[in-house]
């Protein structure tokens, strides 16, 4: 680590506040690099004041001894903890005095938890002994890391924090909110600034402070930031920095929801309500003093600063409406009130108010109707204790009816304008509505909108109502600035040497440009589509693959599909004749029809033709017996549960046309023995775009664990809905570890063959549509960029909010204009619009745009609609590329 001697900074020179987590103290290496990062801003010409946390878990164990205080097994986990980061401090620098320093800490310590308050002894006497034996553990992390960065040759001051914070004393407050959770007066820094005068650097402990007694309080969960932030605002610090394990805020706990996007740039009201409904990266306590003090507020990872982190501060003018987030708060009470005689009650929330504040509970959600009111208690700002609660219950129950509903969460969506945006939230809705919802409200001041849920139901709804914001694209995606890389791509192993990332058409460019300019065209690379089959083929644990054609009916499609061994799935006559028309010698076992509410005439034109058949109903047995009688079929369930980038292409579940409902199994089973039809495979396709790996084992486990009692069942079809990635930083699924998964279900159940049938997986990314613009236009907070083809050829993003990659290929190098652009086509519809919020450069009339992932429901959806003709295919072989045959 290297050093820095005397005081090389002016006294004139600025502050900067960094403040360093338990994880980002509690080994050598990461010391090192709070040295590295505090000499490097020293270098800046600035003082650094060190603001440090307990090492990782010390909180917890000190939390244990105000419970346990004769608990000798605590007390020495404490002591073996700090003696393993010394010994390895010591192996670097020799620390001679250090040891008795942080002895006399732990005899302190000791003397302390033989003074436990008495019974009997009031509650503020408890919690003052309490505050005293938590703040320990900054007393020992402060001073270990004062003594290592002076043996490191820095001259480093050590700051009491109990000097310079001065807890505020309200009325209204609790004996443990005084104590325990305390707020601080730090608009005057003359003391600080005289304490600190004669040295540029400085640590001091964070979470603590005294009272105007003098007794030591702590300012709770978070409390270190929050110290961090009163100390920037006495310095008037140039920036206060929180530096933790991870790179930043993010759109989602990142831990949960590995898609989760880094949020690089935040102002103070959207990183408050983050902070405030569940983010534990930041206390929200913390940003009213910066605010207050105009100062930017950033949060940095430890291990790897190079990152960029978060950047918090003022609102930007040019903000639209978007959400930035979902986050859950779990352990949520919630308290429903009820009585007839509260409609036009005067005075009756004072009354019931009044309780609240007189049992010190801070209320948080509000939902209200002519005879109930519904409030949720945070146990982070409250001490919810079951004693709490019912005396509560108790007071209250003397003018209302009272339930308390337990335990729950709160899932928030956080961002600019929300009302603006709620007819966009369907999806969201639909996700979240799915299940019991015991509360919803909308923030007054248009910041958030808040689901009050079961608790058990928390995990699933954040990843799921994650992607459904990604597919409404309510997160702003193409706005750099604002959001930056997902937690998987931060995290991502590089890819080995050779292997390229890039679309296929990026090193084409100058030949597509010049077939853009011979009007709308969807251009299709053939060797790119022979490149995802061989990938799907690596996945051994599926023995016969199928193609979905529907999603791209091309013969020179339908040719690659059959060279490589793929059966054909057709949903309609139409498919089934068009593919034996053109592949006669195709046998037709390998053609698969699995048709939907379509007329009798079609099913018997199938069994004629002889190819397999999937049923989904009841309806042909019931009504058609001598159409079916003898037959072998294959049976289309609905497992209850599906999945996909957007509810219309979620096709399970009780809203989806699709599938038998399992309830309704016995009966097809009973009609098929009176028909002596037979069933000989399971067939379960449940959405399209789906990312999640565990989808199709888990698909597996429940038809393996239906056909295992029904001996007659020998394939089982996973169906498709393979996602493919939509956004640079995306990663592809890991077909190896899905192929292990597959493999290590399939070892319980040897005696089925496993089927599968993509559509849009093998030939989305093998074709683009190009376009040129015809005008743009400035209205609004953004820029409107018109093509001359749009939802006539490319449906997607009108039908379903589908996101497809657009570029200006003519401009691909130049940089961004400032303002979002909406890229729409030429049809008389509200609804043609290809893009939204895309980052694009200065379009002019004629220039190529290309729209990516269009070999999919692309040319195959397009119509003359307007009587405008649709972009025409073409279709390019690996001669045309320049490429080796694959």
């Amino acid at each position: 680590m290297q050093t820095s001697n005397a005081l090389d900074n002016a006294a004139s020179s600025p502050w900067i506040v960094l403040k360093f987590g338990g994880t980002s103290v509690s080994t050598r290496a990461r010391w090192d690099n709070i040295g590295r990062i505090s000499l490097a801003e020293r270098a800046q010409g600035r003082r650094v004041l060190l603001v440090v946390s307990a090492l990782t878990g010390v909180t917890d164990i000190l939390k244990a001894l105000c419970d346990a205080p004769a608990e000798k097994s605590w007390f020495e986990k404490l002591v073996q903890q700090h003696a393993v980061l010394l010994a390895d401090m010591q192996m670097v620098y020799a620390m001679p005095q250090t040891q008795a320093e942080i002895a006399a800490i732990f005899e302190d310590l000791k003397r302390h938890l033989v003074q436990v308050p008495a019974l009997g002894e009031s509650d503020a006497t408890r919690y003052a002994w309490q505050a005293e034996l938590m703040s320990f553990g900054e007393r020992l992390s402060s001073t270990l890391g004062a003594h290592y960065l002076r043996a490191a040759g820095n001259a480093i001051g050590w700051l009491d924090a109990r000097t310079q914070l001065r807890a505020l004393q309200a009325d209204s407050a609790s004996d443990w909110s005084r104590y325990l959770s305390v707020n601080c007066d730090a608009k005057d820094g003359t003391a600080l600034a005289q304490a600190l005068d004669g040295s540029a650097f400085w640590i001091t402990q964070g979470f603590v402070a005294r009272n105007s007694q003098g007794e030591t309080v702590i300012l709770g969960r978070g409390g270190s930031d929050t110290s961090a932030s009163y100390f920037g605002q006495m310095l008037r610090a140039i920036e206060v920095q929180i530096w933790t394990d991870v790179p930043g805020m993010f759109s989602a706990n990142p831990k949960r929801v590995p898609d989760a996007r880094l949020l690089q740039l935040l102002d103070f009201d959207e990183a408050q309500e983050i902070a405030a409904t569940g983010a534990k990266v930041l206390h929200p306590r913390c940003l009213l003093p910066v605010r207050e003090a105009e100062i930017l507020l950033r949060i940095k990872d430890t291990e790897r600063p190079e990152l960029p982190g978060t950047l918090i501060g003022p609102a930007r003018s040019s903000s639209s409406p978007s959400v930035k987030a979902v986050s859950i708060r779990s352990g949520i009470t919630l308290v429903s009130m009820e009585s007839l005689g509260m409609w036009q009650q005067v005075g009756f929330l004072a009354d019931v108010f009044a309780q609240f504040k007189a049992h010190g509970l801070s209320i948080d959600l509000i939902g209200s109707s002519e005879t109930n009111i519904t409030v949720s208690l945070d146990p982070s700002d409250n001490l919810l204790s079951d004693g709490v609660l019912q005396h509560l219950c108790e007071d209250l129950a003397k003018v209302c009816r009272v339930k308390v509903i337990a335990p729950c969460s709160a899932l928030t969506l956080v961002g600019r304008g929300i009302r603006s945006i709620l007819h966009r939230l369907s999806e969201v809705c639909a996700e979240v509505g799915a299940g019991r919802v015991h509360l919803l409200t909308q923030s007054s001041n248009d910041l958030n909108l808040t689901f009050v849920v079961d608790e058990a139901r928390a995990d699933a709804l954040l990843p799921a109502v994650h992607q459904c914001l990604i597919n409404a694209r309510l997160l702003p995606l193409d706005d750099p600035q604002v959001i930056g890389p997902s937690w998987t791509a931060l995290n991502q192993v590089k890819h080995s040497v050779g292997e390229s990332t890039e679309p296929w058409w990026r090193t084409h460019r100058h030949l597509l440009c010049d077939l853009g300019q011979r009007g709308p065209q969807f251009v299709c690379a053939l060797p790119a589509v022979r490149q995802r089959l061989l990938e799907l083929k690596d996945i051994r644990a599926v023995d016969e693959w199928y193609y979905a054609m529907k999603a791209n009916a091309a013969l020179e499609i339908l040719h690659e599909m059959i060279d490589a061994d793929f059966g054909i799935e057709c949903v309609s006559q139409a498919e089934i004749e068009y593919v034996i028309a053109h592949f006669p010698t195709l046998p037709r076992t390998r053609i698969l029809f699995s048709p939907n509410f379509a007329p009798r005439e079609e099913y018997a034109c199938a069994i004629a033709l002889g190819v397999q058949l999937s049923l989904d109903s009841t309806f042909a047995l019931a009504h058609w017996p001598e159409l079916v009688r003898g037959q072998s079929v294959h049976l289309r369930l609905d497992l209850g549960f599906g999945g996909g980038h957007h509810a219309k292409v979620n096709t399970g579940g009780d809203r989806s046309k699709f599938g038998l409902a399992l309830a309704d199994l016995t009966t097809f089973e009973r009609l098929a023995r009176e028909l002596d039809l037979r069933i000989i495979g399971l067939h379960a396709h449940l959405g399209s775009g789906i990312r999640d790996i565990e989808h199709w084992p888990r698909v597996l486990a429940e038809l393996a664990s239906i056909a295992d009692r029904r001996p007659d069942i020998r394939t089982l079809n996973l169906g498709g809905g393979l996602g493919v990635p939509q956004h640079e930083d995306e990663q592809r699924l890991d077909f190896s570890a899905l192929n292990a998964k597959l493999l290590a279900l399939r070892a319980h159940y040897p005696q089925f063959k496993v089927r599968m049938e993509p559509g849009r997986y093998p030939v989305a990314e093998s074709t683009v549509l190009l376009t040129r613009v015809t005008q743009s236009k400035s209205k609004g907070a953004g820029m409107y960029i018109g093509v001359d083809t749009g939802m006539n050829s490319l449906i997607r993003p009108a039908l379903y909010d589908a996101y497809h990659p657009i570029v200006n290929l003519t401009r691909l190098d130049e940089p961004a204009q400032p303002l979002p652009c909406t890229v729409v086509g030429p049809i008389c519809e509200s609804g043609d619009v290809l893009g939204e919020a895309r980052r694009l450069p200065n379009c002019e009339e004629g220039d190529v745009i290309l729209i990516a992932q269009a070999g999919a429901y692309g040319a195959v959806m397009s119509s003359h609609y307007n009587l405008r003709s649709p972009a025409r295919e073409v279709f390019l072989s690996a001669e045309d590329l320049g490429w080796e045959a694959i």
